[in-house]
């Protein structure tokens, strides 16, 4: 079997579908039918994390906000509510992704694959690219995935880290906010640029008061060594 994938979903008839047309791709799924508050040590070994909203025992976005305190594992998002307010709050929480119900099954396989490939096809660019990036305060170090702040350790979910490193690549010039769009969000992601714009907003309360990362209006944002809010 390929992936390991964790389904947090309460409906069964859905459930069952999922999990067969995971298997049926060549992934291992594995299936929780209620949601639970997760504490280090307690996920199994998975690449990836497909959870509902709406689940009895621990809502959907209480579990990923517990998750994201000890995990970057990529969360995919499944909910019956199409409210912009609940896309936005769970990538704010951290999800990598976000399905409104009903959808098709294949889709879902697709994005689960299109969120697993993006690490592997980095991994193999980085190896060419200079290790470690320094900008003002900031140091990115792109191989080992590990951001630094006026030394202090920064953890950014696996879309924030892409997003920097993106923008560390051309510092101090400026990226268009469609080109950021293509080439750090999954392609089939709801939400474009408004939710790339969420997650910029992430990354600037993340890496704290050092204003590094730069709005160019009507352009998208670059990277620039930043000053003390």
């Amino acid at each position: 079997m390929g992936d390991r994938i964790l389904l947090v979903e309460d409906d069964d008839p859905l459930g069952s579908q999922i999990v067969g047309h995971l298997r049926g791709a060549g992934f291992e799924p594995l299936w929780w039918r209620e949601g639970r508050m997760l504490v280090a040590g307690e996920l199994p070994d998975v690449s990836l994390v497909v959870l509902d909203l709406m689940l009895p025992g621990t809502y959907g976005l209480d579990m990923l906000k517990a998750l994201r305190t000890f995990s970057e594992v990529p969360v995919l998002i499944l909910s019956a509510r199409n409210d912009t307010l609940d896309k936005v709050r769970s990538l704010k929480l951290g999800a990598d992704d976000y399905m409104t119900k009903p959808f098709w099954p294949e889709e879902l396989v697709e994005r689960v694959r299109a969120r697993l490939r993006r690490p592997t096809l980095q991994k193999d660019t980085l190896q060419k690219e200079q290790a470690v990036v320094e900008v003002g305060p900031l140091r990115i170090d792109l191989q080992a995935h590990a951001v630094q702040v006026q030394g202090r350790p920064v953890e950014l979910t696996r879309v924030e880290f892409e997003l920097l490193a993106a923008l560390a690549r051309r510092p101090q010039e400026a990226v268009t906010r469609q080109w950021l769009v293509e080439h750090v969000l999954d392609p089939e992601r709801e939400g474009t640029e408004r939710t790339l714009d969420v997650h910029v907003s992430r990354l600037r309360r993340k890496l704290g008061p050092v204003k590094c990362v730069e709005t160019v209006w009507g352009v998208g944002y670059r990277l620039v060594p930043g000053e003390d809010a």
